[in-house]
């Protein structure tokens, strides 16, 4: 029996740090191991072997062996745990819970995983010598295309169905062996041509050396994806891999099929949330062994590992879906751009909106802007927006008469149209004329929205449902009414008001279904779409060629939020969804409906004055210390009760104010409730913390975790705590 010596293990529970067990053999760091923990049974991730160190200053009574190391794999990658270790760092995250957030799901499991051989078949001599019988049809055909060259199992059940039996027989015969396929020549679709502003930016990013964030800002309809797909093939060509990380699974169909198009002879590897368990694990691991040539994903895809990566693009990098808002909270741009510094590579961010955060970047001169002025396609040009005043305006279902007569002309022209209002479900409350009553929702501090073909009332934050009520709960009185507009009642007022027109809604509750977007693609490119009504989903990267009309809906709730973000966020998504209008031949016409044509958002949006509103809002955040000129961390409490939740955010920080943080340089304010202050049951509260140095926030945060730990025993189960590192939702 060798000498027993300790490593350290990452195991996926709520605790800090590592924990020590024993091994009789060597085991690399990576490595996933079967441990036992308490009752339990666990996958652990082997971070620290401690190489030369036996079990002196150990009770090695106290400590437990590895049970098994789980080698159906090699050791997960060093790039793969840095990643992890600088991302828990830096959200104040257990590793263990960072590591284990990174792997498929497959590989979570004390189980063995190996990787299918997919490798082709081949005949050997002896398998060529020995041709079947005439009689023997199925094994003849396959024996005859297999003397043409090597054959996948999908190409060899091709030839006949029992391809599977009759291979793995002549494996074990000695008549067929795996073979490792000749790497495959990069083949490249058409392309377009360039306009100068493109070929100018794709210059500047072929002569970038080394580390290098770039910021390609591009109006929309720019042609951003072709300088992508440029690039890209030259990754290919020098055989090494790219990571495409995209905002939301609905922009990857489009993508992909792109790609697929533009790189036929390359491998792509799609990983979303959508994918089956297994489907994702192996795609995982093709990237991991280098067999993946582009990754294309969305937020959680930057922790794939890829042993040859030489680009990183993040496309629509101002999108909030880059914030994870539960559990590790990380921001996978920031992580990307991380990832990029460590490998030494060039990371392209690509927007019409870029993020503040990247704006103010540029202008300290730690990334480099390329611009991208003018639309790709040679008739197109950025739409012309014009705001509808509605202070005197009479509206028929939220719709304007510049608007119905806006949708008429682009109906008789044969023309698509979009009409775009955030808020999906028939209408955001019910509400009695009687006595004031609004449809709330008993589990959250928001209102139950009216969704009418299925006669209920739901609450799209914590899921809650129930019947739409026959008269008031109060009073009684059977006159109660929905109030506002949803993309339900935009839908049915259209289809009442043009009933010619083919209207076609588009939001979560139509697009849930896997084949969804692929169906809404075949719609539209296929001419069978008059008028498309959507939230959000439709302002993110879509292309739809015919369309020439946007009209946007109920915008002037986000002008005046408590969240210091809306304004930025409004204005983000009003110029994405504008520019769907107008990227063909058809000249593109926004209108904007408001009570409020004077505010300076606005005017911005109708000179497509991005650098000027972007200007101006940096400087507000300035002088109010918001960031991007300050860095924030959120410590959030929740718990049934709000005065338990706010007592230990008390505690923590009196607990702070000990350690003197205006002294090291730390503003903390609160506690207060959040913005949400009833989310699913629990009363939600929060502290502020914030500082112009990031390093001075990270160092007092170092000290938050085992200060917190001990003050939430105190408070028992029901009480739950969070830190969230650069918050982006208050």
């Amino acid at each position: 029996m060798g000498e027993r010596k300790p490593v350290q293990v990452a195991i996926d529970v709520p605790l800090a740090g590592t924990f020590s067990y024993l091994t009789e053999s060597p085991v690399m760091a990576g490595a996933r191991v079967s441990v036992s923990f308490g009752p339990r049974r666990l996958c652990g991730v082997v971070v620290t072997p401690i190489p030369g160190v036996g079990v002196a200053g150990y009770d090695a009574a106290k400590l437990k062996c590895i049970e098994m190391v789980l080698d159906g794999l090699p050791p997960l990658p060093e790039e793969f745990l840095a990643l992890a270790r600088f991302a828990s760092d830096y959200y104040h995250y257990p590793l263990g819970q960072t590591l284990f957030t990174a792997l498929p799901t497959g590989l979570r499991e004390p189980r063995d995983v190996r990787r299918p051989d997919r490798r082709p078949f081949a005949l050997t001599e002896a398998g060529l010598a020995d041709a079947p019988p005439a009689r023997q049809k199925a094994r003849l055909a396959l024996w005859q295309a297999l003397q043409d060259g090597p054959l996948t199992q999908a190409q060899a059940k091709e030839v006949t169905p029992q391809a599977g039996k009759l291979l793995a027989d002549w494996l074990a015969e000695g008549k067929a062996e795996r073979v490792t396929p000749e790497a495959t020549p990069l083949r490249l679709g058409e392309a377009p041509e360039l306009n100068d502003e493109q070929q100018t930016a794709l210059t500047a990013l072929r002569a970038s050396q080394g580390f290098q964030p770039w910021l390609l800002h591009g109006v929309t309809g720019s042609g951003k994806t072709e300088v992508y797909l440029r690039l890209i093939a030259e990754q290919l060509a020098a055989r090494r891999q790219t990571l495409v990380l995209v905002p939301e699974i609905n922009l990857t169909p489009q993508l992909i099929d792109r790609f697929a198009k533009r790189f036929p002879a390359s491998r792509i590897v799609v990983q979303h949330s959508n994918l089956a368990d297994g489907e994702r694990m192996h795609g995982w691991l093709d990237a991991w062994h280098g067999e993946a040539d582009v990754v294309i994903g969305t937020r959680l895809s930057v922790f794939t590992p890829l042993p040859r990566l030489g680009l990183i693009v993040v496309d629509e990098e101002h999108d909030g879906s880059f914030k994870q808002q539960d559990g590790l909270r990380y921001h996978a741009r920031d992580l990307a751009v991380w990832r990029a510094r460590r490998a030494g590579i060039a990371i392209v961010l690509g927007s019409a909106t870029p993020s503040l955060e990247t704006v103010a970047n540029v202008e300290a001169g730690r990334y480099q802007k390329l611009a991208l002025t003018r639309r790709a396609h040679g008739a197109a040009r950025l739409p012309d927006v014009r705001l509808v005043d509605t202070r005197r305006k009479k509206l028929a279902e939220g719709l304007s008469e510049p608007v119905l007569e806006a949708l008429k002309a682009r109906l008789a022209r044969k023309e698509m149209s979009l009409v775009f209002i955030n808020r999906r479900g028939f209408a955001p409350v019910v509400a009695c004329t009687a006595c004031g009553w609004t449809s709330g929702c008993p589990h959250c501090s928001a209102k139950l929205v009216v969704h009418l073909m299925e006669r209920k009332l739901r609450c799209h934050h914590c899921g809650w449902e129930e019947p739409v009520p026959r008269a008031c709960p109060d009073c009684g009185d059977p006159d109660i009414k929905p109030l506002g507009e949803g993309t339900q009642r935009l839908e049915s007022a259209l289809q009442r008001m043009l009933p010619e027109a083919r209207v076609l809604r588009i939001d979560r509750d139509t697009t849930s279904r896997k084949d969804a977007w692929d169906e809404i693609y075949r719609k539209v490119h296929g001419g069978e779409v008059d008028i498309l009504v959507g939230t959000q989903m439709l302002a993110k990267g879509h292309d739809f060629g015919t369309l020439s009309l946007v009209a946007a809906l109920g915008a002037d709730g986000g002008l005046y939020s408590a969240d210091f973000r809306a304004s930025e966020r409004l204005f983000s998504q009003l110029m994405q969804v504008a520019g769907r209008a107008g990227r063909a031949d058809a000249p593109g016409e926004v209108l904007i409906q408001t009570q409020w044509p004077d505010h300076p958002l606005y005017h911005a949006l109708v000179a497509h004055d991005f650098d000027g509103y972007a200007a101006a809002l940096l400087s507000e955040r300035r002088q109010a210390g918001f960031p991007p000129s300050t860095f924030q961390a959120l410590l959030r409490a929740d718990s049934p009760e709000l005065a338990q939740a706010t007592a230990f955010l008390r505690q923590a920080r009196e607990a702070l104010d000990a350690l003197d943080p205006m002294a090291q340089g730390v503003l903390i304010s609160g506690p207060a409730p959040a913005l949400m202050a009833r989310l699913a049951q629990r009363e939600r509260a929060q502290l502020v913390l914030e500082s112009p140095q990031r390093g001075a926030l990270h160092r007092l945060l170092d000290q938050l975790p085992p200060l917190l730990d001990g003050l939430a025993k105190s408070h028992g189960r029901a009480l739950r705590w969070s830190l969230d590192v650069d918050p982006q939702d208050w």
